[in-house]
């Protein structure tokens, strides 16, 4: 019998719990949706490194659980009448975990290094005259004209402004730092780090927490336990028997085909933690043949049912999943499916035609799949079979998820280690607005990997942080979506809710846009 068909069974039930090490109740004890192979949140865009992020360092201003912004390292800002000059306070107190002061200077050159890579903020820059520190506690932003969209930009979940010490933040935004220094409520152990393995953070004493209720992201970030271990459990079946047996506290992502193990277990609690639901991408390589060309990009997108997607990932989970044919959240108020008949299309033979049409010759394409990471995997081999059966030359590659995000970034030929689909996975918040959507944005070289470049989706995106109209707003949004899906840089998969697992010892769990660890505590 294997030992996923023994967990279900239910026969970890008899197996005798372990007996906690000391210090145990301190420490909490994490399966991580992936692997950590980068400490860099301005590099990379990958969720567990901004997971990471959010225990190492602090923002400036964030989201509540309504979307508003409130100070979180500042104590507040004021604005000139004009809406030209935004001035930042700083709280007192603040340290960074090697024990120096947190000032302006520090502030400045981590917004800077930021902006750089921030698909939002990269609109909003052309209009920031000057980013400087004024003393020790105080910055100003002087604008060319008023921007009324920046502490949207500074406070975003999506792409968060983290802050480090300015010897740190004057690293080249595309080049990865190495020291994790920050100034939030956990000091990252980089001696104690293994990747593939292992990951550990202990509470910073000086951390001086907001003095609000936590509320999203925002308020009181109290670290409450002594230490966060995460450990890299690859297998989903040994994974739900370290849950149910308490060798593990929580599991972020647990197999969905494993919920109902989880749920028989008195000791474990499933529940849906992230505020939004879980939004699948198929990523087209659009600098190397085949995808370069549009076309071929379309008549893959004519085969793609996102049902068969969805349930590949959470089966048929009651209410868990739903088919979202357009690039804004569903359920949004720029939700909509102008354009979106091509995804409507479900039809293979029709996709052929298309292809045959567009010129396709045979063309390598490679597929890069992480074994390791079972919801993304599980896009990935939907994709795989409906390339096969388009008649493509595919190559499938199987990698852990810190090779795929480490690879992604490659520019070159599939016959030199480049690649041609990637999938991923964001959360509906990201896909809400054009300044969040990361796979919306096409601005050739600077735009996420895959690289596509359409002047007319920049311009859309530019105009629509210009408009106070909601009904302007909605029509540019339609305007995007039918635009997207003639470019069809990525194709939409759909959503699905993802729940997290914990012991039931743990207390403080609260809802948020993304996977924190503050606030709990562990009896």
């Amino acid at each position: 019998m294997q030992r996923r068909d023994l967990f279900k069974a239910g026969l970890v039930a008899t197996m005798p719990a372990p007996v906690l090490a000391q210090g145990a109740a301190k420490t909490l004890r994490v399966i991580p949706q992936a692997n950590l192979t980068s400490l860099d949140p301005v590099w990379t865009t990958a969720v567990v490194t901004r997971n990471h992020a959010f225990l190492v360092y602090d923002q400036l201003c964030a989201q509540d659980s309504k979307g508003e912004i409130r100070p979180q390292m500042a104590e507040g800002w004021e604005t000139t009448a004009d809406g030209l000059t935004w001035n930042f306070t700083l709280r007192e107190g603040l340290r960074f975990h090697d024990g120096e002061r947190v000032l302006a200077k520090d502030c400045v050159a981590s917004i800077r290094r930021w902006a750089r890579r921030d698909p939002f903020m990269q609109v909003l820059w052309p209009g920031v005259a000057e980013v400087a520190a004024l003393d020790d506690r105080r910055f100003r932003f002087r604008l060319k004209k008023p921007i009324p969209l920046l502490l949207l930009a500074l406070g975003q979940t999506q792409f968060p402004c983290f802050i480090m010490p300015e010897r740190i933040a004057q690293t080249d935004a595309f080049q990865q730092i190495r020291e994790p220094i920050g100034s939030g409520p956990f000091r990252f152990r980089p001696e104690e780090w293994n990747p593939g393995q292992r990951a550990l953070w202990e509470k910073f004493e000086q951390y001086q927490p907001r003095q609000e209720p936590v509320d999203g992201l925002a308020g009181g970030r109290v670290p409450r336990l002594d230490r966060v271990e995460w450990t890299i459990i690859s297998d989903s079946g040994t994974a739900a028997g370290a849950m149910t047996a308490g060798e593990q506290d929580y599991w972020e992502y647990p197999l969905h085909d494993l919920l109902p193990l989880l749920r028989r277990s008195r000791q474990v609690v499933v529940e849906q933690r992230l505020l939004e639901g879980t939004y699948g991408i198929c990523r087209f390589n659009c600098l190397q043949p085949p995808f370069n060309n549009p076309a071929i990009r379309r008549a893959v997108a004519m085969a793609v049912d996102q049902r068969d997607y969805l349930r590949a990932v959470a089966g048929n989970e009651p209410d868990g999943w739903e088919a979202c044919e357009g690039v804004f959240t569903c359920g949004t108020p720029l939700a909509n499916e102008a354009g979106s008949e091509i995804l409507k299309t479900h039809d293979l033979e029709k996709a052929k035609a298309a292809l045959a049409a567009a010129g396709y010759n045979g063309e390598k394409v490679v597929l890069i799949t992480p074994g390791d990471y079972p919801q993304i995997n599980a896009l990935s081999l939907v994709t795989a079979d409906l390339i096969r059966r388009l008649g493509m030359n595919l190559e499938l590659v199987a990698a852990d998820w810190g090779t795929l995000i480490q690879r992604r970034t490659s520019k070159e030929p599939v016959e030199r280690g480049g690649w041609s689909i990637i999938h991923t996975t964001s959360s509906g918040l990201s896909l809400s607005l054009p300044v969040f959507h990361l796979f919306l944005r096409a601005n050739g070289p600077q735009a996420w990997f895959g690289w596509p470049e359409d002047a007319e989706i920049e311009r859309l995106r530019a105009a629509w942080t210009e408009t106070g109209d909601p009904a302007e707003s909605r029509r540019i949004a339609e305007a995007l979506n039918r635009r997207a899906m003639e470019v069809m840089a990525y194709v939409p998969l759909g959503f699905y809710w993802q729940p997290s697992a914990w012991r039931r010892n743990l207390t403080g769990m609260f809802r948020a846009p993304a996977t924190v660890f503050w606030n709990i505590s562990k009896s």
